[in-house]
């Protein structure tokens, strides 16, 4: 067995394209050895800014001779159909077979492969890869960037290094020699390194300044960033995305603690944090003892200074601070300016050319907010707050800082709402009116901001239900299944009793409209259920009966069934009534249920029919009280009496006005159990 090492060595791969890369290396090199035969006990990839590499573990020397047997055309057949044969197996005719089968007289190719040296697969497989490698964007560089058939990659590659067993493999791709030199770090050690093989490879780039491993230089960076942190009483504000990236930037990475002028800390918390983040990719740091931000940072350096990185600080706390006057002077521009006076220009918008401007959205999302205030639907939400919430919520679209940092849209909004001394409840709803975002972000609680939050996602849902854009497989331009999950959280979070219906005809929306938003509902309720353990086939158990959109009512009643279904006496009940309707569904094509008559009953049917009235009175009651595991208790008592009946009664008697009595019996059934759920959409 073997190891194999494969560098592809470039200039600075982009950070966010690194771990993708990794992933389809790996993919395509398996992929490559599989055609030909071939596996490695391990394959392992990892990236640097300047180096995507690959080591396979116990890789054989040689792959398996193989024998292959293909059927040809019968020996009659004509030449034309030969002679194709023989051109896609590379035989002459005399090297077939004949061979007899049941059908006639048959020419068999045995095609013989043997075995061939790794080393060989490798070369041939390997310039292919390179030159088709899937990355999200490439360039072509050099004189040959001139010819459109020339390499694309990520950036322009400079050296190959590919050793099986120390040796080098050898191939070409755009006259780059595989070898075995790369370079170590671009400034602590630009010169050439001869690797000696796979095992030494991460070793040997270590000893010239670059830690191959993202894993660790990650670690790097956390632990000493927390460490520069701890010894100024501060803590560092966990960041795992820009964690991941100074890794992608970085061959030797080195934390430095920096600061900047406190005057600075008058603009909002977020301001600050986005502008180190986005444009610095400095870590924020908070005062330990309070929580509160710090003047301070952490960035990361890609080298080992030899005055400490004194210099490399100032040099960044220089370039912060004109980050921060920028923001700083947005935040005071902004401030000049009433929220009403932004908002007086959302019509300059365009919302969607058959919904207007993001104007018309406001004066839609305000009418419904207010609505769903003085409908009572947001307990507590005063109508007055809540529509001016609503009509001020976008107008940070127009701020400037919005328009430098489209991350705040909404968090802006309700700090210049403070600032201009609007009511906590109107600021904090402009603020928070875009949440939840997605799964795991935080679901509003305050009244003002659940109704606005409310209304700008169902006027989203509806307003394109209606103009029919209604998302298609895998297509959601709009985000509108995100939309949907986040007014179901918003409802259950919150225990709010929205009806559909009723937010329909408020809406004056068409039936089909209705019907399909309702239908979008029950599948998105699907999704954010699943991860709580609730079973798809329950939600369509209830919800196909019709009549209940509530949804927080409709997710307490399925949670009552799964319960229900899960016991014993819930699971014997499936069971009847599975039989039951399999039964009807039969007899009903025949028309079995149309014949009269008077006939002795059996004592279990007597019984059965003794059971269903007051279990399906007492049923209906507790679901009119949604009170749904009494329903469920209910419906239990109907167990016992349906497994007598099948046990000691016969339904397809010979004289048809029993059978069809008795098929009315089943029919009852049926329908005393619809009247909690539809059995027949439960699975199992």
């Amino acid at each position: 067995m073997a190891d194999f090492l494969l560098e592809l060595f470039s200039e600075e791969i982009p950070a966010r394209m690194q771990a993708k890369a990794c992933a389809d290396l790996e993919r395509l090199f398996i992929d490559a050895l599989a055609a030909a035969g071939l596996r490695a006990e391990a394959v392992q990839t990892q990236a640097t800014p300047r180096r995507l590499s690959l080591i396979a573990q116990g890789l054989p020397l040689e792959t398996a001779a193989t024998s292959e047997e293909r059927r040809g055309p019968r020996t009659d057949a004509p030449e034309q159909a030969l002679a194709g044969f023989l051109k896609s197996t590379g035989l002459t005719r005399e090297q077939l077979v004949e061979r007899d089968d049941p059908k006639g007289r048959f020419l068999y190719a045995v095609i013989e492969r043997p075995g061939r040296r790794t080393a060989d697969v490798l070369a041939e497989a390997l310039p292919a890869l390179i030159r088709s490698f899937p990355w999200p964007k490439s360039m072509r560089w050099g004189e040959a960037s001139q010819s459109t058939a020339s390499m694309r990659w990520v950036r322009p590659l400079k050296a190959i290094v590919a050793l099986l067993d120390g040796e080098v493999v050898p191939f070409e791709v755009e006259a780059i020699m595989a070898g075995a030199q790369t370079r170590g770090h671009r400034f602590h050690h630009p010169d050439t390194i001869t690797i000696a093989n796979a095992g030494g490879y991460a070793a040997q780039l270590r000893d010239a300044h670059v830690i191959l491993d993202p894993k660790e230089r990650q670690q790097i960076i956390a632990g000493r960033a927390a460490e520069l942190a701890g010894a100024a009483g501060l803590a560092v504000v966990p960041d795992e995305g820009l964690l991941a990236e100074n890794a992608g930037l970085t061959e030797w990475p080195v934390p430095l603690l920096g600061s900047f002028d406190p005057a600075f800390l008058v603009v909002p918390r977020e301001v600050i944090q986005l502008t180190m983040r986005t444009n610095q990719k400095y870590f924020a740091l908070t005062e330990a003892s309070t929580g509160n931000l710090a003047p301070n940072f952490i960035c990361v350096a890609n080298i080992a200074a030899r005055d400490e990185g004194r210099a490399i600080t100032a040099g960044n706390e220089k370039v912060l601070a004109a980050r921060l006057s920028d923001a700083r002077f947005f935040w005071e521009q902004d401030k000049k300016t009433r929220l009403a006076d932004f908002a007086a220009r959302l019509g300059q918008i365009v919302f969607h050319e058959k919904l207007g401007a993001i104007a018309d959205k406001v004066d839609r999302v305000a009418r419904l907010a207010r609505w769903l205030a003085e409908e009572g639907i947001v307990p507590g939400a005063d109508p007055i707050f809540v529509e001016q919430a609503a009509r001020l919520a976008k107008a940070d679209l127009l701020t400037g800082m919005v328009g430098e940092f489209p991350e705040l849209q909404g968090v802006m909004g309700g700090y210049y709402a403070q600032a201009e001394g609007l009511p906590d409840d109107v600021a904090h709803a402009i603020r928070d009116h875009y949440k939840p975002v997605g799964q795991g972000d935080e679901v509003p609680t305050a009244p003002v901001t659940v109704a606005v939050s409310l209304a700008d996602k169902l006027d989203t849902l509806t307003s394109f239900f209606a103009i029919g854009e209604m998302p298609t497989g895998s297509k959601d331009p709009f985000a509108l299944r995100r939309a949907a999950l986040a007014v179901i959280a918003l409802l259950i979070n919150n225990d709010l009793r929205l009806k559909l219906d009723r937010l329909c005809a408020f809406l004056q929306l068409t039936d089909e409209t209705a019907r399909a938003l309702t239908d979008f509902f029950a599948d998105r309720l699907k999704v954010q259920q699943r991860e709580a353990g609730v079973r798809h086939d329950l939600i369509d158990a209830v919800f196909v009966l019709g009549g209940e959109d509530d949804l927080v009512r409709l997710l307490a009643r399925v949670k009552a069934l799964q319960a229900f279904v899960s016991t014993e006496d819930g699971a014997n009940l499936l069971a009847g009534y599975k039989r039951a309707a399999n039964i009807l569904r039969i007899e009903e094509k025949k028309g079995g249920l149309d014949a009269q008559g008077d006939y002795t009953r059996e004592p279990a049917e007597t019984a059965l029919i003794a059971a269903l009235d007051p279990a399906t009175a007492k049923a209906v009651s507790a679901v009119a009280a949604e009170r749904f595991e009494e329903a469920m208790a209910a419906l239990a008592t109907l167990r016992q009496p349906i497994d007598a009946f099948f046990d000691k009664v016969t339904v397809n008697d010979s004289r048809p006005e029993v059978r069809a009595e008795r098929l009315r019996l089943l029919d009852r059934i049926r329908a005393a159990v619809h009247k909690v759920a539809d059995f027949s959409q439960i699975e199992g």
